[in-house]
């Protein structure tokens, strides 16, 4: 039996650790992928702490995964073996609920998620649903597309629902989908606000190297108010403060899977028709309208890359803040 190296994560709590696994075989309608790269997300931490229940274990993460084709499922035919895909988080949807047939496969009753219900890339080796993958053109290098497959199409979706009559967009929280989506607004003429940690004057200076027109502390009041906010930490406090510095009719999207608490706040800050939102996963369409215009920007990734035995270390540094941009993890041949 063929076998393969991967990160594997057992219990909540736990540090993932280098396993021998069989290679997975595709099945009807799959294909096999040899991974090349997978980015690493904010959802694998939360999904490692436990908050998000009921995930496989044994577990394999990831769900920006960048591979090549190397075996075809039975009745497989949408692509051919050699060919580059991504697989986003979105892996499956049953094709069959009022959600799917509303177009609203981002909301399906009964979906498979990448790096949670089945396994992910964090692997040399995964199969994924030949419908819910991206073909990947050869404008982005496999580290450089792989930040595209969730911290840009979850930022692409909450951006999109933003609203189209947007001067003034605040930005809280500046990784990995905050600076592709920053580059996405200055490219469509909106101004950038860009909001972090106090005092993290690196993720500062990066705002403004992708764009930025003004960054400072999440504490802290724009120059002007703001149109739309989008809100990539997971800190249920800063909806609160987002609200404070929009104007009249302003929206507010909550941009990930898990946030803290949203406390209490006066219905005057909410008054005026003013409105929050939250984005849930994505749909192809989502992937097809963002992987099209992204070289269009041209959006630039910026990546920290680590190989697959040091795992752990990127998913530490995410927690601790300490990543500029997005953090990749890449797999050579053992």
């Amino acid at each position: 039996m063929q076998t393969m190296r991967a990160m594997l994560f057992e219990a909540p709590g736990h540090r993932l650790k280098m396993a021998k696994l069989p290679v997975p075989q595709p099945g009807s309608g799959q294909v096999l992928l040899k991974i090349h790269a997978c980015g690493v997300c904010h959802t694998d931490l939360h999904i490692l702490d436990g908050e998000l229940g009921d995930p496989k274990l044994p577990l394999v993460l990831g769900h920006q995964i960048v591979g090549t084709i190397v075996q075809l499922g039975l009745g497989a035919n949408r692509f051919q073996i050699g060919n580059r895909v991504g697989v986003p988080w979105l892996g499956a949807t049953d094709g069959n609920c009022r959600y799917c047939k509303r177009g609203q496969e981002n909301l399906c009753d009964h979906p498979v998620f990448t790096g949670y219900n089945v396994d992910g890339g964090f692997a040399e080796y995964a199969v994924a649903d030949e419908r819910f993958c991206f073909p990947l053109l050869l404008a982005y290098t496999d580290v450089q597309a792989a930040p595209l497959l969730c911290a840009g199409l979850i930022g692409y979706r909450a951006y999109h629902m933003a609203g189209e009559n947007v001067e003034t967009l605040g930005i809280y929280g500046f990784g990995a989908a905050a600076h592709i989506i920053a580059q996405v607004a200055k490219h469509e003429g909106r101004k950038v606000y860009a909001f972090t940690r106090p005092g993290d004057t690196a993720a500062q200076s990066f705002a403004l190297r992708q764009g930025a027109n003004w960054t400072g502390d999440s504490t802290q009041a724009p120059p002007e108010n703001l149109d739309a906010a989008l809100i990539f930490a997971p800190v249920g406090p800063l909806v609160v403060t987002a609200l404070k510095a929009t104007h009249k009719g302003g929206v507010v999207v909550c941009g990930g899977i898990h946030m803290s608490d949203i406390p209490a706040f006066p219905y005057n800050l909410l008054w005026e028709e003013r409105l929050i939102r939250s984005v849930a996963n994505l749909t192809r369409r989502d992937g097809e309208e963002f992987l099209a215009l992204a070289p269009q920007v041209p959006v630039r990734t910026e990546v920290t890359v680590f190989p697959l035995e040091r795992a752990n270390e990127a998913l530490t540094q995410l927690r601790k803040g300490q990543l500029v941009g997005a953090a990749v993890i890449t797999i050579a041949p053992d």
